[in-house]
């Protein structure tokens, strides 16, 4: 089904392969009229409206972002397009841009699906989990497909890939790339793929709009030993003051505002990592007053014994 892509997208895959290649941060390639364009227009025509009981934060919160990921059942045009993607040829094509063979699609979307944020909604600067949580995939690149008819970089909302997301420079953002309909970026994932985007602040006249995407995440079932790493959840890392607030410098009330803003998500991330902390303390808790655990002990005391022995001679 890859004639749901635009012909001129089909017919440029080795220069997309070129750019995919030298592209920095890390690897990626934006990639303009992606789809066919009547093709587009159902998917924008059928994108769901905004569903609060989807918009649950990792603290069971109601926020500003609703993800769905039952692509297919959404209507005919996210049958169609999950019926791609899913296909092997679809996946042979991604994989000879991206140079990433035997991809593998994910059926459950996990983290993925149709993307929608309102106004005020951010995404803090953040490196993916590296693993599908129940197939022990290695989770090797996201597809991104934005789905607005109209958008302004003074908007916010526009997708960032960062060389480095604690620096408050003009490096930080190594790409920037205005979430317009049909426009598609495809980027690897590994522990440097750092990417986000600024709060959406829109104009008066436009509260109406949302940004819109469809997001999708491949996988395979081995990766390169350099490139793996042990198993973790998505890193997030919460975006630094503006460089110009210094010692003398007079605060307007926008920036005071942003700053209340920056410290209000710090805290909630605070709390955050707290309740996870015990939540985590409460398990090993647990399972050191097992009886499994006290036997396990027991069982491999010698061997500790003689690495602490070592660890003292060597020193």
């Amino acid at each position: 089904m890859l004639e749901l892509i635009h012909a001129s997208v089909r017919s440029s895959a080795e220069e997309l392969r070129r750019r995919f290649a030298a592209a920095e941060p890390f690897r990626h390639v934006v990639i303009e009229n992606f789809l066919d364009d009547a093709f587009c227009r159902e998917l924008m025509a059928q994108f769901p409206a905004f569903d609060p009981a989807r918009a649950l934060n990792e603290r069971g919160e109601t926020g500003r972002k609703a993800a769905i990921p039952e692509l297919a059942r959404l209507g005919p045009a996210f049958e169609r397009f999950d019926q791609m993607i899913r296909g092997r040829e679809f996946l042979d094509w991604m994989g000879h841009v991206t140079a990433i063979p035997d991809l593998l699609y994910d059926p459950e979307y996990v983290g993925g699906g149709t993307h929608e944020n309102l106004e005020g909604q951010e995404l803090d600067s953040h490196v993916d989990f590296n693993y599908h949580p129940r197939r022990r995939w290695h989770r090797r690149l996201n597809l991104i497909v934005f789905l607005n008819p109209e958008w302004e970089q003074s908007w916010g909302g526009c997708l960032e890939l960062l060389r480095d997301p604690w620096t408050t420079d003009g490096a930080r953002a190594s790409t920037t790339v205005v979430p317009l309909a049909n426009r598609a970026v495809i980027f690897e994932t590994n522990e440097r793929s750092w990417h986000g985007f600024r709060r959406i602040q829109l104009p008066s006249d436009k509260q109406s709009i949302s940004r819109r995407s469809i997001a999708v995440y491949f996988y395979t079932k081995d990766r390169p030993e350099a490139e793996t790493a042990a198993e973790h959840a998505t890193f997030y890392i919460q975006r630094p003051l503006a460089a110009h607030i210094q010692a003398g410098h007079t605060l307007s009330a926008e920036e005071v505002e942003e700053i209340q803003a920056l410290l209000e998500r710090r805290d909630t991330q605070i709390k955050f990592l707290y309740e996870r902390e015990l939540e985590f303390s409460a398990l090993i808790s647990g399972l050191t007053h097992s009886r499994s655990f006290r036997l396990g002990q027991m069982l491999t005391w010698p061997a500790r014994a003689l690495r602490q022995l070592w660890r003292q001679r060597a020193r």
